[in-house]
């Protein structure tokens, strides 16, 4: 194929195509509809192979304008058209062409001429100068025009496109191989346009018909094949457009019976009463007779015994006597050969227990019994398919079983589930037959969860519910029952309903003794004979009506306070009991025995307390109080009257008798006369002691409070060998009393900070004999006024401990395991420093002695009688 294209001038600038230039590529001409002053200059015709892409240019030619006038408008004048009758190709690629010359530049439009609008893949090309109809079809033949157009008239080109379509196959011929004297019939089938007709050629050349060999309408028939047949053969379909060639080979073959290729079954298993075929197909050319044999007797066609086309042995109804060695003899002219079979005849397959319809609750172990009988001789397979799918054991493995015996496969379901409703088979195969059995189980559970709570309307103390049934998992839902949930609940809690019990066929209820002005949610929980399901879905949150409030404080009380007050104390309501928005307290209260009570507002809601100040108010006098409630919508009740005291009056005498006593470096005792009272001023709740030594001020003293029974307090924790001021106030709910006058007492110095030392033991079976060093005070430390010694058994927490004024000591002790002693020095400001801990072994000879230094000096003691003082301390170690 060529294309064509123009040089204006020089290379590489081209004449580009518009709507007044036109580059046919049927003629290769360059048309110009309307000459302008630019288009002056030299045109080269390019020629190119579309395949080699080689070009060829032809010599210039110029184009000059004329100098005798301008030509005038004239009608569309058509250059290039399309031929009359064009055939187009089933497939291929149609452009049909149409310019015209004409002044003004005319424009090109196309039109079916039968009516009929394009289709889709049409395309218009070059300003409309070229048609285009992509993969042509029948439909697409027929009449087509090019209408040229301008202001100074029209021309029309018409042309018609007829359909032609090559030879293709429909179907080929095949290799084929078949036995001599047997027929051959091959078909091959074209279509095309025009019809294509048929030859046939063998081994390339034309084939030779005779009487057994005959074409007609494409197809080649030969009868009685002989061995020279045999060849390469072609059909060739053909129309003026072509042609198509299928070839096969055709081999006539012959041949002796031989059983290698397509051996008889050594082994046929057969049932009692079915129709059993023996196959008997040697390879045989030509095709072989064949007879049968039993054992060694000759088999006869009778009423259940019949013989086939092909040479197979077809037995009806077969027994138990039918079984045994079956023997075919097959024979043409070329020689016989034999093929035997086993013939097996077996007892059929029976299911003895079968599975039966079940109704089971979910939860429950039930089993599907599937038990047979059948022949000894023949293998059996249990297969259970469940909604008519294989059964799956390992995703059920916690489900499902198979067990029992090898003639049983009955299906064991564990704690059942919903999921398990539906269809079992159960199948038994053997190598002969197939039986099955099936059984629906019915699964019953729990109904599933209620749809669509709302809450169709709300009040103060009621909300009207309705839902929609879920599930009810094959046991009808008996009952349904309504719980909430609000801000202030411990989770979901059943409430009041009318009807009181919700059958199941009712699926609306009403709500009630809701508290108003609280935030519920709602949902619905069906009941079946099974027992409860799962809850609904909540309802959207929705609030009660504001109402009156109907709970008063609770805990009304008081008391306390300071003088001229009356304490009133309540618990607030809670948030869910307020029934609405500006909850507030009423307070009211009365003198004992007075009619006419004294009201106040308390506007918090939060507020536990109010407190009632006048001087007029008596100390510690009895006044009738309640408290009660209002909010937005009203006024709610008051609390039951309770009696509450007023402030009593603090304690107006000072303590007599104040006395200070050190007792040791860090204690001081302080004690006092109780001061006169009387239960009508209220209740003496204690005393408090303040203390502050010489270098501090009274204003930043320490305290010490006791309770009203008491009349001495221990000052602990104090600075040694310093003077401590103190004195004494009673104080009651009201506050406290005046001061005592002020006492003074000096601490003790420290006690020794030098352990007693080297101490040195020395014991028998019966006591311990100690002895140590005397300690001997600093000058700012207490004088030693004696020792303690501590000791107790090793096994023991009890301490003992043994006074005297010596640095000896003898402990009555049978020691019989060990022993832990330590000694302190004894003075007025306490214990001193402890020795270090000695441990007296066990005796296990006479008599032991030791030190608590490097080198033990043991004295033997003198003989006396000391006084010595037994008491026992807890927790020393």
């Amino acid at each position: 194929e060529l294309s064509y294209a123009w040089i204006f001038n020089e290379y590489p600038s081209f004449v580009e195509e518009d709507s007044r230039r036109f580059v046919s590529q049927e003629t290769g001409h360059l048309y110009i509809s309307k000459v302008e002053p630019s288009d002056v200059g030299n045109y080269t015709c390019v020629v190119t192979s579309t395949v080699t892409n080689a070009r060829v240019l032809g010599s210039p030619t110029p184009l000059v304008l004329r100098s005798d006038g301008v030509m005038g408008e004239y009608e569309p004048k058509i250059e290039v058209q399309f031929p009359e009758t064009l055939p187009a190709a089933k497939g291929s690629t149609v452009k049909l062409e149409c310019f015209a010359l004409g002044n003004p530049i005319p424009q090109i439009n196309w039109r079916r001429s039968d009516g009929l609008p394009f289709s889709s893949k049409i395309k218009l090309r070059k300003f409309n100068g070229v048609l285009e109809i992509p993969n042509f079809q029948q439909e697409d033949a027929g009449s087509y025009e090019c209408i040229a157009e301008n202001s100074r008239g029209k021309n029309v080109a018409r042309g018609r496109l007829t359909y032609y379509a090559k030879p293709h196959w429909v179907q080929l011929i095949k290799d084929v191989e078949i036995a001599v004297e047997d027929n051959l019939y091959w078909e091959c089938r074209a279509s095309g346009k025009p019809k294509p007709s048929y030859r046939w050629l063998k081994n390339g050349e034309a084939l030779v018909l005779e009487e057994r060999i005959q074409i007609e309408n494409g197809a080649l028939t030969i009868s009685n094949l002989n061995v020279s047949d045999s060849g390469m053969f072609q059909c060739i379909a053909e129309n003026k457009h072509g042609l198509v060639y299928s070839s096969a080979e055709l081999k006539v073959v012959a041949s002796a019976p031989d059983f290698s290729k397509n051996p008889m079954k050594k082994l046929v298993q057969a049932q009692v009463g079915s129709l059993v075929s023996l196959d008997c197909k040697p390879r045989a050319s030509p095709r072989a007779q064949s007879f049968w044999k039993k054992g060694e007797v000759i088999v006869q066609e009778q009423e259940r015994i019949s013989f086939l086309k092909d040479g197979g042995l077809k037995i009806a109804n077969v027994t138990k006597a039918d079984a045994g060695t079956y023997t075919c003899t097959a024979e043409n002219q070329f020689g016989k050969a034999n093929g035997t079979t086993h013939l097996v005849v077996t007892e059929p397959t029976k299911i003895t227990l079968a599975p039966s319809n079940m109704d089971v609750s979910v939860g429950e172990s039930v089993i599907l019994p599937c038990q047979v009988q059948h022949d000894p001789l023949l293998d059996i397979m249990f297969t259970w398919y469940f909604n008519g799918a294989l059964a799956d054991f390992k995703k059920e493995g916690s489900h499902f079983e198979k067990v029992g015996g090898s003639s049983s496969g009955d299906l064991m379901i564990r704690n059942i589930q919903l999921k398990h409703s539906g269809k079992y088979v159960c199948m038994v195969q053997t190598g002969v037959d197939s039986v099955s059995s099936a059984a629906d189980l019915i699964v019953r559970g729990s109904p599933g969860p209620p749809e669509n709570v709302k809450v169709d309307e709300i009040t103060d103390t009621t909300a009207q519910l309705s839902w929609k049934e879920g599930t009810d998992n094959h046991s009808p839902v008996l009952s349904y029952s309504i719980q909430a949930r609000t801000p202030f609940s411990v989770g979901w809690q059943t409430v009041t309903t009318v009807p009181e019990v919700i059958d199941g066929k009712t699926h609306t209820a009403t709500v009630v003794e809701l508290n108003p002005w609280v935030e519920y949610e709602f949902r619905v929980v069906a009941n079946n004979k099974i027992g409860g399901g799962e809850p609904s879905l909540p309802s959207e949150k929705v609030r009660t009506e504001e109402a009156v409030p109907e709970v008063p404080p609770s805990e009304v009380n008081g008391g306390g306070g300071s003088r001229s007050e009356l304490v009133i104390t309540w618990d607030p309501v809670p948030e869910e009991l307020q029934n609405g928005e500006g909850l507030g307290y009423v307070v009211a209260f009365r003198p004992l025995g007075v009619t006419t009570w004294i009201q106040t507002v308390v506007t918090s809601p939060d507020t536990p307390r109010y407190v009632f100040r006048n001087e007029s108010i008596m100390p510690f006098s009895p006044y009738e109080v309640k408290v009660g409630v209002y909010n937005n919508k009203g006024e709610g009740p008051f609390s039951p009257v309770t009696t509450v005291f007023s402030a009593e009056e603090e304690p107006t005498v000072a303590p007599s008798q104040v006395f200070a006593n050190s007792l040791s470096s860090s204690e001081i005792e302080v004690s006092w006369n109780t001061i006169p009272w009387k239960l009508s001023n209220g209740h003496l709740l204690g005393y408090e002691v303040r203390y502050w030594n010489s270098g501090g001020r009274e204003e930043s003293s320490s305290k010490v409070r006791v309770a009203g029974n008491e009349t001495s307090a221990r000052l602990r924790g104090l600075k040694s060998n310093l003077a401590y001021y103190t004195a004494v106030r009673a104080y009651n709910s009201a506050g406290p009393g005046p001061f005592s006058a002020t006492v003074n007492a000096t601490t003790k110095k420290t006690p020794p900070s030098q352990p007693p030392g080297n101490v040195v033991w020395n014991a028998t079976d019966t006591k311990v004999l100690l002895n140590w060093e005397q300690v001997k005070a600093m000058e700012n430390e207490s004088e030693v006024t004696g020792y303690k010694v501590f000791y107790r058994t090793s096994s023991q927490h009890n301490v003992q401990v043994l006074s005297t004024n010596k640095t000896s000591a003898e402990l009555l002790l049978p020691v019989k395991e060990d022993y832990i002693i330590e000694v302190k020095a004894t003075t007025d400001g306490g214990d001193g420093t402890s020795s270090e801990q000695i441990r007296i072994p066990r005796i296990t000879n006479m008599d032991a002695r030791g030190s608590t230094s490097a080198i033990s000096n043991v004295h033997p003691m003198s003989s006396y009688m000391p006084i010595v003082l037994f008491f026992t301390v807890n927790a020393l170690w």
